[in-house]
């Protein structure tokens, strides 16, 4: 049996709250989701392994507001993501969309996505989290500079 069809949903702005023990988000509906873990960052296209969920965070420049969107999630309701706040686009093999300015997503092959942000453009701090049920990775993107900054603390 195919999965139901699923529509591109427009997201709302919600509370984001960047802690140590990861990243918070506070739907519209005021339940909380934690991306566990310090994202690692990342100033180049960032590709998923196959099969795993991919969603793409963007906050305003004071880092306390953001909108969420899920890629290619087939397997929440479209009231559910309404009611929370959380936007969703669905892409076709080699679709690519603009979720955010400066924040581009593409399908690439039949299981994988790539996003390619310019934190610059976004004016504000740009998150992606990719999770399977076997874990989540966390990745903030960050100019080039920042990026050799980083490399230069290790």
């Amino acid at each position: 049996m195919s999965a139901p069809h699923r529509n591109d949903v427009a997201p709302s702005t919600l509370s984001v709250s960047l802690l140590d023990e990861g990243v918070e988000v506070e739907y519209t509906d005021g339940r909380k989701t934690l991306y566990r873990g310090v994202p690692e960052k990342t100033s180049t296209t960032l590709t998923t392994k196959p099969g795993r969920d991919l969603h793409v965070l963007v906050t305003d420049p004071t880092d306390s507001e953001g909108v969420l969107v899920y890629v290619n999630d087939r397997k929440t309701h479209d009231d559910i993501l309404e009611s929370t706040g959380v936007g969703r686009v669905i892409l076709d093999q080699e679709e690519e969309e603009e979720l955010f300015p400066g924040v581009v997503v593409r399908r690439v092959g039949e299981l994988r996505y790539a996003v390619d942000a310019d934190p610059e453009v976004a004016r504000g701090r740009v998150f992606a989290f990719v999770e399977d049920d076997w874990g989540e990775d966390s990745y903030e993107f960050v100019t080039t500079d920042e990026a050799r900054e980083t490399e230069g603390d290790a």
